[in-house]
């Protein structure tokens, strides 16, 4: 039996996959038939770099999808296009109305993927923003309490006090 699976590649912590064709007997990270694409969940949302195509082919004919790469193959509309794909095959829909639904539902899911990444480029925007924001009023706080350590508080009343007196002793021995 023919999978489609992931093997891992990359260092502790920081995981990176292929996407392989392989013999389900094989290994995860052994010997495998074909490398139709590459996985990062490291970024968000998480890359996927595939060929379509050959996915495809390989589905139509009998590789089965281990559970996270049917997800991912979701994700591209691979299973959604060879779900349309036997639908044309048993007379259901013609190629042109499989291929104008597969055009449609590819658009909107792209739109969803790049509404998704500029919320998340916002929201890291607004969060260093902020941690700006909040480190300028820590440094003027700071500020403001080294100035007011600074300041020497002058005492005039108490310096001239003894100065009058020792005046008008000088004026009275005189």
């Amino acid at each position: 039996m023919v999978k489609i699976r992931l093997a891992r590649r990359g260092r502790k912590k920081l995981a990176l996959y292929d996407v392989v064709v392989a013999d389900a007997r094989a290994p995860r990270d052994g010997r495998f038939i074909e490398k139709i694409g590459t996985y990062n969940p490291i970024t968000n949302p998480a890359t996927i770099e595939l060929n379509d195509e050959k996915a495809f082919t390989w589905l139509m004919n009998g590789a089965q999808p281990s559970d996270t790469v049917k997800a991912m193959l979701s994700y591209r509309g691979v299973m959604m296009r060879k779900h349309l794909q036997i639908g044309v095959i048993k007379g259901a829909i013609t190629q042109e109305q499989a291929d104008s639904k597969l055009a449609e539902w590819v658009s909107t899911k792209n739109v969803k993927i790049e509404a998704k990444r500029s919320t998340l480029s916002q929201s890291k925007q607004a969060d260093l923003k902020s941690r700006k924001e909040a480190e300028t009023k820590i440094k003027e706080a700071r500020a403001e309490a080294i100035r007011k350590k600074n300041i020497v508080a002058p005492t005039p009343v108490a310096t001239e006090a003894p100065a009058e007196a020792a005046a008008e002793a000088t004026e009275e021995q005189a």
